[in-house]
C-alpha cells in the first residue's frame, strides 16, 4: 500500500469530521453561548474523552498494535484469533468496572477536575449529573479503539477515520432537535456522547467480521490473563499511559487551573483547543495511525534501515504540512474564530479571549503534531522507558510554566494554552534526542535544504494571509455570509501561495510516495 495514499484517505475522513466538529461547535456555540452550562458541559465530557485520548487512542493503541502486528508476522492465523478474544475479554470486564465506577464516584470526579465548581451549588450538581450519563463513552471508545487497531494492522484504515463523523452527526442532530425535550436543554449534549460512542463502534463490527476478526470476549477473564500476548500488552499500557497522554493530562490540570479563572475561560481554551485540534487530527493522530503498523512491522522483521526511513518520511510530512499550518492559525485566529462561532451568544469578547487561547496553543501546534509521530519510533519497538522519562519531564515542565504565566506573567487562560504548546515542543525535542541517541533513527541526505525551502515558503504566505486579512476589528463587525466568503477565498490564497513557492523551489509529490513495510 502506497503510504501517502494512505495518509490521504485518513486525513481524508479525518477532515469530514473536523468540518463536522465545527458545525457541531458552531451549533453549539449558537444555541448556548460560553457561560455556565457549557462550562459544566465540557468538564463533564473531558474526563470521559480525555480517558478515550489516554487509554484507547493513547496507551491501548500504542500497545495493542504492535503485539497484534508481530503476531500477525510471526504466529499463526489462529494464535492471533486468539489473543484478540483474549484482549476483548479483559478489556471489556476492566472498562465495565472503570465506568460503574466512575458513575457512582462522580461527584468525587468533578471536585478532583474543576473544584472551583464546588462554589456554586447548581453548576457543581449539573456537572455531576453530565458525567453520569457521558462517562460510558469511555467503554464504547475503548472497544472502538480495539477495533480500529485490528483494521490498521489489516491496513483497513478508512472506516476507523470515518468513525468520529459518526459523534458529530449526532451532537448537531441533537443540540438542534433534541434541546426542547431537556431540562435543562444542556442535557441533550450529554447523551449525544452516549449515543455517538455507542454506534461508533456498531459500525465497526461488519468490517471485522469480514477479515474474520470479530472478537468473541467471554467471562473467563482468567483464561485471557493467562495469555502471554495479554501480559504483555498489559505491561508495556502503563508505561505508554504517561508516554503518550502526557499533553491529555496537562489539559486536565489546565481546566483545573481554569475553574478558578473568569466564567468563560473554561469554554475560550476549548473553542481554541478544537481549532487547534484539526491541523492535529488532520496531520499527527492520520501519521501516527499510518505509520505505527509499518513500524511495527519493519521491527518484527529485523529491517532497521526500513525503520529509520520510514521515521524521515514521518518527520518530512509533518514539518512540510505542521508548520505552516501552526503559522496560519497564529494570523487567522480572529477570521477563524469570528466566521465559526461568533453567532448569537458568542460575543465578540468571547472571539478575542479564545483567539489569545488559540495564539498560545499555535506557538506549540508543530511541537505537538511532530510527538504523535516520533512517539511511535519507540513504542513499534516496544521500547517504553525512553518516552515515559521523557512525558515526566514534559509534564513537570507544563505545570512549571502554569504557575509562571498565570500567578507571575498574569496571561490567564491563555498562559495555560502556552504552557501546553512549550512543554510539547520539549517533548518533541527530547524524543527526537533520544530517537538519534539509541541509533533509532538517522536523518536522510537534504534537510538543510528542506528546512530552508519550507521557511521561504511560510515566509510568502505568512505575507498573503497577513495582507489579505486586513484589521480584525474589520471581522467582528462583519455578518457571517462576510466572513464566509473572505475566509473561502483568503485560505486558498495563502495554501496556493504556500505549495506554488515549495514547487517552485523543486518540490514534487512524487518526492513523498513510499510504501508501506510489508
Amino acid at each position: 500500500m502506497n503510504l501517502l495514499r494512505a495518509l490521504a484517505t485518513v486525513s481524508g475522513m479525518t477532515l469530514l469530521s473536523r468540518i463536522l466538529g465545527f458545525v457541531r461547535d458552531f451549533v453549539i456555540a449558537r444555541t448556548f453561548g460560553a457561560g455556565l452550562a457549557t462550562d459544566a458541559f465540557f468538564v463533564a465530557f473531558k474526563l470521559p474523552n480525555l480517558l478515550r485520548r489516554m487509554f484507547a487512542e493513547g496507551a491501548f493503541s500504542q500497545a495493542f498494535v504492535p503485539i497484534l502486528g508481530e503476531y500477525r508476522n510471526r504466529n499463526s492465523a489462529e494464535d492471533t484469533r486468539t489473543l484478540v478474544d483474549h484482549v476483548a475479554t479483559l478489556l471489556s470486564l476492566v472498562l465495565f468496572f472503570i465506568t460503574a465506577l466512575g458513575i457512582a464516584a462522580a461527584p468525587v470526579l468533578v471536585w478532583i477536575s474543576a473544584p472551583g465548581f464546588a462554589a456554586d451549588l447548581g453548576k457543581f450538581e449539573l456537572t455531576v449529573e453530565l458525567t453520569r450519563i457521558t462517562f460510558p463513552y469511555i467503554l464504547f471508545m475503548s472497544l472502538v479503539a480495539l477495533a480500529g487497531g485490528i483494521l490498521n494492522t489489516w491496513s483497513k484504515f478508512a472506516l476507523p477515520a470515518f468513525t468520529p463523523v459518526v459523534l458529530n452527526l449526532v451532537f448537531i442532530a441533537m443540540a438542534l432537535f433534541a434541546t426542547p425535550y431537556f431540562d435543562p436543554p444542556v442535557l441533550a449534549l450529554g447523551w449525544a456522547v452516549f449515543l455517538g460512542g455507542l454506534l461508533q463502534l456498531t459500525i465497526q463490527l461488519p468490517a471485522l467480521r469480514k477479515i474474520a476478526m470479530l472478537p468473541r470476549p467471554t467471562l473467563n477473564w482468567r483464561a485471557a490473563w493467562a495469555d502471554p500476548g495479554v501480559r504483555r500488552i498489559v505491561t508495556l499500557m502503563g508505561p505508554a499511559l504517561v508516554g503518550v497522554s502526557v499533553s491529555q493530562i496537562s489539559l486536565l490540570i489546565n481546566t483545573i487551573f481554569a475553574s478558578f479563572l473568569a466564567t468563560g475561560s473554561v469554554s475560550w481554551l476549548y473553542y481554541a483547543d478544537r481549532l487547534m485540534e484539526f491541523p492535529s487530527g488532520l496531520l499527527g493522530a492520520a501519521l501516527g495511525t499510518i505509520l505505527l503498523p509499518s513500524l511495527s512491522r519493519c521491527h518484527a522483521s529485523g529491517n532497521l534501515a526500513e525503520y529509520s526511513k520510514l521515521l524521515d518520511w514521518g518527520l518530512r510530512l509533518t514539518l512540510l504540512l505542521a508548520a505552516p499550518a501552526a503559522v496560519a492559525l497564529a494570523i487567522l485566529a480572529v477570521p477563524l474564530i469570528a466566521t465559526l462561532f461568533h453567532h448569537g451568544a458568542f460575543s465578540a469578547d468571547d472571539v478575542l479571549r479564545t483567539r489569545e487561547a488559540l495564539v498560545a496553543y499555535a506557538v506549540g501546534l508543530t511541537g505537538l503534531i511532530l510527538v504523535k509521530v516520533l512517539a511511535p519510533g519507540f513504542y513499534a519497538r516496544q521500547n517504553v522507558r525512553t518516552p515515559v522519562k521523557i512525558a515526566l519531564i514534559s509534564l513537570f515542565a507544563t505545570q512549571v510554566m502554569n504557575l509562571l504565566f498565570v500567578f507571575g506573567l498574569d496571561l490567564d487562560h491563555a498562559g495555560l494554552a502556552l504552557s501546553i504548546g512549550l512543554a510539547a515542543c520539549l517533548n518533541a525535542a527530547l524524543l527526537y534526542r533520544g530517537l538519534r541517541r539509541h541509533d533509532i533513527y538517522t536523518p536522510q541526505p537534504g534537510w538543510l535544504a528542506f528546512a530552508l525551502k519550507l521557511c521561504l515558503a511560510m515566509m510568502v504566505m505568512a505575507s498573503f494571509l497577513y495582507f489579505g486579512m486586513g484589521a480584525e476589528n474589520a471581522w467582528l463587525q462583519m455578518g457571517t455570509l462576510g466572513r464566509t466568503i473572505h475566509l473561502s477565498w483568503l485560505v486558498p490564497l495563502g495554501a496556493t501561495a504556500y505549495f506554488a513557492t515549495l514547487w517552485a523551489l523543486g518540490f514534487r509529490l512524487r518526492d513523498f510516495k513510499r510504501r508501506a513495510a510489508e
